[in-house]
């Protein structure tokens, strides 16, 4: 039972002693009113899973609405008695007799401070897993919608990752950004207990343009990802290989352990940009050398294109035999070996023409 605030004691009206007329209208006024809509500063004077109690300086204590005592329970590892908050208010007065009012305010944007004062401290937070998708897991707290990156799993689900859909598990903040409604964590950096700070001096350490054993954690569509010396890496797709790589799987497998370059570091999120193609020299420095103008070459057909067909002279350099320069009765299929003539080479574009041997050129020939 909600009782109103002790009031004090009344005036004995049968008392012979004179009482000033405006300070019997004082003790007569009262609380001030409240309207609904109002906006309070409330003080926590009570909680628990079953609702909260306010004092909002009215004459009954106030109480937190039905729907939202539904939420509360998520939020009551971040508040405590004695706690000041914006209200609003609901109803001034329910048949109860107590005012109802909202922490609405706090739900939307309390959340979000809560969130950065967990980061600042590298606290843990509970969260809730969802489906996994190309970013990683998704998961929830408290409404808001994050995301643990695959690299950031723990190991035992960095290879199974759809296993921790409905668990409820423990993280740290990697990123924050209540503008971006942005929201990063790690659960292996929960697992492992791994410190920010310690992780950005491991990070410093590391040189850009220089050669790093990188350990597999696994492969995905856009590339490799990796971990140099306690810091996460990602290989891009592209820069697997100087030839184009459809499938990065065919290249690495995890656990792997393999040698690197660090292309670029990412100072924002303490992430590495690797290569692997790039400890190999570049075939298309000597492009112009090795494949001068109406050269004979052989070459493999490896795709058909609309407009053409690319043929691969060696690993990394491929040409295209425009479809100008077809007949159109050619049958190519990939795979094939065929004869063909370097028409123009652009070595800052990394792109070749070809055509075929015939006994005329095409008119479109330059």
């Amino acid at each position: 039972m909600i009782l109103p605030k002790k009031a004090g004691e009344e005036c004995n009206t049968m008392s012979k002693t004179k009482i000033n007329p405006m300070e019997a209208l004082l003790k007569r006024s009262g609380p001030p009113r409240i309207a609904k809509g109002q906006e309070l500063e409330a003080t926590i004077i009570s909680l628990s899973k079953k609702g909260v109690m306010f004092d909002i300086g009215a004459k009954a204590y106030a109480v937190l609405g039905e729907l939202e005592t539904k939420e509360i329970s998520t939020y009551l590892p971040y508040l405590k008695v004695g706690s000041k908050m914006k209200t609003r208010v609901i109803a001034p007065e329910s048949k109860e007799g107590f005012p109802v009012v909202s922490m609405r305010k706090f739900f939307q944007k309390g959340k979000w401070d809560i969130l950065k004062e967990k980061k600042e401290k590298e606290e843990e937070i509970e969260v809730l897993c969802g489906e996994y998708g190309k970013g990683g897991v998704f998961i929830d707290f408290m409404g808001i919608r994050g995301v643990i990156p695959k690299i950031q799993l723990a190991e035992a689900f960095i290879n199974q990752p759809e296993k921790l859909e409905g668990q409820k598990i423990k993280v740290r903040i990697l990123e924050v950004d209540e503008e971006k409604n942005r929201l990063v964590v790690s659960q292996k950096a929960a697992v492992l207990g791994i410190s920010q700070k310690d992780l950005k001096e491991k990070f410093e350490k590391i040189k850009e343009g220089k050669k790093y054993k990188a350990r597999i954690l696994g492969v995905s569509e856009f590339g490799v990802f990796c971990e140099v010396e306690g810091v996460e890496g990602l290989i891009h797709i592209s820069e697997i290989s100087w030839e184009k790589v459809a499938n990065a799987a065919e290249y690495v497998k995890v656990g792997d352990e393999i040698d690197v370059v660090v292309v670029e570091k990412n100072v924002a999120d303490l992430k590495l940009n690797l290569s692997l193609k790039r400890l190999q020299k570049d075939p298309w420095e000597t492009i112009e050398e090795k494949y001068p103008k109406d050269k004979e070459v052989s070459g493999k057909i490896v795709r058909k294109e609309k407009y053409g067909y690319f043929v691969r002279l060696e690993p990394g350099i491929e040409g295209l035999i425009h479809v100008s320069k077809l007949t159109g009765s050619e049958t190519y299929e990939p795979g094939q070996e065929v004869k063909v003539f370097i028409e123009r080479v652009n070595k800052k574009s990394r792109r070749m023409s070809l055509f075929l041997p015939q006994k005329e050129k095409p008119v479109t020939y330059r």
